[in-house]
Formats: structure tokens, sequence, C-alpha cells
């Protein structure tokens, strides 16, 4: 669980990031678990985009797409949000938690 001085290092990390996953009409289909599975393995932290055409809620598609990754939503900003997940060999540092 990521404490609220971690989500804010993260907010402020993903702020310069592009979207490497983007959700559709298709929702949360096997494939796009499996593709941002790999995207957390590699980078750690990611943005994901949410198209108009996509008939979830929004907060509903984070939650369920970092349940099926087994990462952390940090942020859900508008149609865009970051999940986080911490590699085997992390790149990233984060503030100690309490």
């Amino acid at each position: 669980m990521l404490t609220g001085k971690q989500k804010r290092f993260l907010r402020g990390m993903g702020h310069s990031l592009n979207p490497v996953i983007t959700v559709g009409k298709g929702e949360i289909s096997t494939p796009l678990v499996r593709e941002t599975s790999e995207a957390l393995e590699h980078h750690e932290l990611i943005k994901v985009k949410i198209l108009e055409s996509c008939i979830m809620d929004r907060h509903e598609v984070a939650d369920e797409l970092a349940k099926a990754c087994g990462a952390e939503v940090a942020q859900v900003l508008g149609r865009t949000f970051l999940l986080y997940r911490k590699a085997e060999e992390p790149k990233l540092e984060l503030p100690k938690g309490k």
C-alpha cells in the first residue's frame, strides 16, 4: 500500500510521462492486462489513457486493471491514471513510509 507521500512523489514523476496503454471500447481484456503487466515490468510507473468509447467508470477501470496486474493506482486525473508496481530491480526510489 502506497502512503500519501509516496503517491505525491509518483504523481510528480508521472506528470511528464506519455500514456503507454490505451483503454477503449474493448475495455479490460486478457491481452490488455498482459500488455500492461509487461509495461509495468519495464517502466515501474506508467500512464494509462481511457478513451471516450470506454463505457466503464474511470475509477473502476483503474482499480480493475491495477488488481489484474498486481499494481497500485497512484493517481486518477481526468481520463488518465498512473499505475505503479515495484520491479524486481527497482529503478525508482520511493520516499520511506511510516
